[in-house]
């Protein structure tokens, strides 16, 4: 670890291997032969510094550019004292200490020897650089830089280095504020910040260490609450304003489509932007409320979904029957686009053509409610379609077959229940899709299944749409079929209405929505019993940003995504 022609320590980062082609040069600039390379108590390797010396010496024959008149010289040590590898103690030391190290005094070794005229000429210049002032004038007192100067025990190769003063520059409030957006800091630790920045001086006068504590103030105008027999709903009065606030004119109603969900704490009405272009944004949010016809129908009347011109996307399909008034469980007639008979088996893989579902009439066809929507403005979910595909495939699989005890050794913490059932998320099949060991635990019609729902998620369901994907798509229906697979809802739409599918389903698949669960989750965190128009106003706030420079490149992408820029995720590829 240390340098052949200088002897100093050489870290990881600028070691260079002493080659024959630098050894040559080597020979020919201090006109010494290299002697004793192979060596265990000589070094193997030179620093960067001295390879580009004797790279620029080569070129140019000059003696200015050598540092030093002599190089190290290296002897056989005549005991370990006399090691120079074991007297030089080198332990704690890193890049930024290492000019500390205090190096041997030894007879193995004899150090290089250091151009004097130009140290001296170096060291004047230093110190006049230092103690003028910007008009040329000296000044003899200066007790806020520090010279650093040569050790007596050890011998430097360069000039004395000399501090380098620089002015912090002073961060204005609408810089914190997207700093602490970037990094996703809650209120108190976003004032925490400013404190730090206000007591180190670091923030301009305008910007307020208090602005935190209120934030979402402009925000909050744009939402309010409600109380209801089934519980509180928190929704927004005002979609073009909020739009507007977070950027203005851009929103177009065509461009964008309402998502209805749930998860275990919440029911959620989000808007996402067709081609993912813009962040998601909320705009109705219950904590009490439950997936039901009464509770889905008060936030379309909230949020004046008649009057709009949205999409609708749902990441169930059981959300999707409530608001077309059908009937919930295993009904006969689930679909919404024909009279499909679920239970006759017989004809589910043979029947291509089942009569046209003309009106959505009360007491027909297990309509029993009045229907909320246009079937015309309803998306089919693909990654709620992928899902069920898993879940029929894995459901067929022999119980006793190789393949699947490689899926329970592939995903122990899946409990035996949901492994039999094929209860599977987005990632985990992701991961099954890219698993090349996966193909070979299948045989025969299991396995032609397989490939042929790998080539539907890769020419259909995801951003890539193929010119045959028809027959892609019957293909992997017929061999569904063959294995033994029941035919679900999501299947039927795959083999019967596939023309109901958008032209790039990666731009309009809910897996944007399953990542605002994700971001809403840690917000309904933070205002744990608290969850009403300052969180949703907080959470548009996060979104939003105040610099418009913002496009200066960054070692590192923010850890939070913006209304305008996706959040990077960082993975290892195995």
């Amino acid at each position: 670890s240390f340098c052949y022609v200088c002897g100093k320590v050489t870290f990881r980062k600028v070691r260079r291997s002493f080659n024959e082609n630098l050894r040559k040069i080597y020979e020919k600039c201090f006109n010494l032969h290299t002697k004793n390379v192979k060596q265990e108590w000589v070094p193997e390797s030179i620093c960067n510094s001295c390879r580009k010396m004797l790279v620029n010496w080569n070129k140019t024959k000059e003696d200015k550019d050598i540092k030093f008149s002599k190089p190290m010289l290296w002897e056989k040590p005549k005991s370990k004292d006399d090691c120079y590898f074991r007297v030089t103690d080198i332990k704690g030391f890193n890049v930024t200490n290492k000019h500390k190290i205090v190096y041997a005094n030894i007879e193995s070794v004899q150090k290089l020897g250091e151009k004097e005229e130009k140290a001296n000429e170096l060291d004047t210049f230093a110190r006049m650089s230092i103690d003028s002032d910007d008009n040329g004038n000296i000044n003899e007192d200066r007790d806020d830089v520090e010279i650093v100067d040569k050790d007596e025990n050890e011998d430097e190769l360069y000039a004395p280095s000399v501090q380098k003063l620089k002015q912090p520059e002073t961060s204005t409030q609408e810089e914190l504020n997207d700093l602490v957006r970037d990094l996703g800091l809650p209120k108190d630790g976003a004032e925490f910040l400013a404190s730090y920045f206000k007591k180190k001086n670091m923030l301009s006068n305008d910007a307020k260490v208090s602005f935190y504590r209120d934030r979402e103030k402009s925000f909050r105008k744009y939402f309010a609450e409600e109380n209801t027999e089934d519980g509180k709903l928190v929704y927004c009065n005002n979609i073009d304003g909020l739009m507007e606030e977070l950027k203005p004119d851009i929103y177009k109603d065509e461009e964008w489509r309402l998502f209805i969900d749930s998860s275990k704490r919440s029911l959620k009405a989000i808007l996402l932007h067709n081609t993912n272009l813009y962040a998601s944004v909320p705009i109705a949010h219950s904590t009490q409320m439950k997936e039901k016809y009464d509770c889905l129908k008060l936030i379309l009347d909230k949020i004046d979904y008649s009057s709009r011109n949205w999409l609708v996307f749902c990441g169930d399909l059981k959300v999707l029957c409530m608001l077309f008034g059908q009937q919930q469980g295993f009904t006969k007639t689930p679909c919404h686009l024909c009279i499909w008979d679920s239970r006759d088996r017989e004809k589910h893989y043979t029947n291509y053509k089942w009569p046209e579902r003309k009106s959505l009439e009360i007491g027909k066809n297990n309509i029993i409610e009045e229907p909320l929507l246009d079937p015309k403005k309803v998306l089919l979910p693909p990654l709620h379609i992928k899902l069920g595909l898993m879940k029929q495939f894995v459901k067929a699989v022999n119980k006793d077959s190789k393949c699947f005890e490689y899926l329970g050794k592939q995903f122990p913490h899946i409990s035996d229940a949901k492994l039999k059932e094929g209860i599977f998320d987005g990632p985990q099949i992701r991961k099954m899709l890219n698993d090349k060991k996966f193909i070979t635990t299948v045989t025969g019609k299991e396995k032609a299944a397989w490939l042929s729902f790998q080539e539907v998620t890769e020419n259909f369901l995801e951003n890539h749409k193929s010119n045959n994907y028809k027959q892609i798509v019957s293909k992997m229906v017929q061999n569904f079929g063959k294995m033994g697979c029941l035919m679900n809802l999501k299947m039927h739409f795959l083999h019967n209405h596939i023309d109901q599918f958008p032209g790039n389903l990666g731009d309009y698949s809910e897996e944007q929505s399953e990542r605002f669960h994700q971001d809403i989750k840690e917000m309904e965190r933070r205002y744990q019993g608290r969850w009403d128009v300052n969180m949703m106003a907080d959470y548009c706030w996060t979104l939003k940003r105040d610099c418009k420079n913002r496009g200066i490149k960054r070692k590192r992408n923010p850890l939070h995504r913006s209304f305008e820029n996706k959040r990077v995720r960082y993975h290892t590829k195995k």
